[in-house]
């Protein structure tokens, strides 16, 4: 098989081989398994991060996986890109018959069987979203948010030329290309960043004979990176968030409590009006979007009751709390949510899928409350000029 993807280097006393592989091409898994059986390393690194790597060895455990419990333990990030991820895979298995990333399983498989150190030399897949979520601002994340949320409904298909550029792209990447275009910057976290935490890994491996998988596109970075030494916890690090929105956040609120307290030391029954009113229009109006959304009578409920008060705290949502409660009486799994790309393209599918349900509920809840807001809002400000 030709070596012409193959790397060989030496640092650091260590034989490194990096093996430049094609996400969406058959015969990378094979030349994986080739090189691995030859070459006997002492450890075989892999571009996969703990997470990734546990969605591939344990496919099944994460169809039957609460998706109430991925929200409660904040992976809803994880789970939507890996959402997005396998609809952009099975697309691909559809038209072309191929499994993108059996050159990672190939990977793990000739790993154990020739007795070598498995090595997940990428960084974790949240960390790198994170570091792009808070360096986009408001626009990009609204951008990125539609992206993925289109590649998971899209039904276009791929061409082969698009395909063929895919085979030289990191996988990642190759989703959000169109995406990284239109904020050049984030070549930094997306690809810069991984080619030295990857070239850092691999150097750290284990043994003085290493074998690393690669897409093709990280290894001209890594043969640079690695004559290097990173930080692995400086590369890991998240920023820290701007001030700038929860100052925003919390002035609205503030100002809201301020005129409703005001007015209640200058005329108290104007002061309970503000009050009924900010109540009722908020919580009216969200309870009124659960509804909308076929939500169960508990949900709405707890959209009437959490929205007056989540609306005077920025980083709460009534929709959350009304999407918590259906989901608890209505659990979807990942089973689910995977069926979402058949289901949206019918009514009844679309209604009758429970991830799809306690989306809608969330989205609806979060739309009354978010006019409850503003109107409500309004009608405080109209009864305290009135009774100045």
């Amino acid at each position: 098989m030709s070596e012409e993807n193959i790397s060989r280097l030496q640092i650091e006393g260590k034989e490194i081989i990096l093996i430049g592989t094609a996400h969406v091409s058959k015969n990378s898994a094979e030349q994986v398994k080739e090189v691995i059986e030859r070459e006997q390393p002492d450890s075989v690194c892999i571009e996969l991060d703990e997470q990734r790597y546990k969605s591939i060895t344990e496919g099944n455990k994460w169809k039957d996986t609460d998706i109430f419990q991925i929200i409660k333990n904040g992976k809803s990030s994880l789970l939507l890109m890996n959402l997005a991820i396998s609809s952009f895979q099975k697309r691909m298995a559809n038209q072309f018959g191929i499994n993108p990333g059996q050159e990672m399983i190939q990977g793990i498989e000739s790993a154990k069987e020739t007795g070598a150190n498995l090595v997940l030399a990428d960084r974790n897949i949240q960390t790198t979203f994170s570091r792009i979520w808070r360096g986009i601002g408001l626009k990009g994340k609204a951008m990125l948010l539609t992206q993925v949320i289109a590649s998971i409904f899209t039904k276009e298909t791929i061409t082969e030329e698009e395909l063929e550029k895919m085979k030289n792209q990191d996988m990642i990447d190759s989703m959000l290309q169109e995406f990284t275009e239109s904020f050049p910057r984030l070549k930094t976290p997306l690809i810069d960043e991984r080619d030295q935490y990857l070239a850092q890994k691999i150097k750290e491996a284990p043994g003085e004979k290493i074998v690393a998988v690669l897409g093709a596109a990280h290894v001209p970075g890594i043969k640079e990176q690695i004559k290097k030494n990173h930080d692995l916890g400086l590369l890991t690090k998240l920023p820290p968030k701007s001030k700038i929105p929860r100052l925003i956040g919390w002035s609205i609120p503030i100002l809201i409590i301020a005129l409703i307290v005001y007015t209640f030391m200058t005329n108290a029954e104007a002061g309970v009006a503000q009050v009924i009113s900010w109540v009722l229009w908020n919580g009216s109006l969200s309870a009124l979007g659960t509804l909308l959304a076929f939500g169960h009578p508990l949900a709405v409920v707890t959209a009437f009751i959490a929205a007056p008060i989540t609306s005077l705290e920025p980083f709460l949502a009534a929709g959350w709390f009304a999407g918590f409660v259906q989901a608890a009486f209505k659990r979807p799994n990942v089973r689910d949510f995977e069926s979402l790309t058949e289901d949206v393209h019918s009514l009844k599918g679309f209604w009758n899928n429970k991830v799809t349900r306690v989306l809608l509920v969330v989205i609806f809840a979060n739309i009354g409350s978010s006019i409850g807001t503003f109107v409500g809002g309004a009608d405080v400000i109209r009864l305290f000029i009135e009774h100045l």
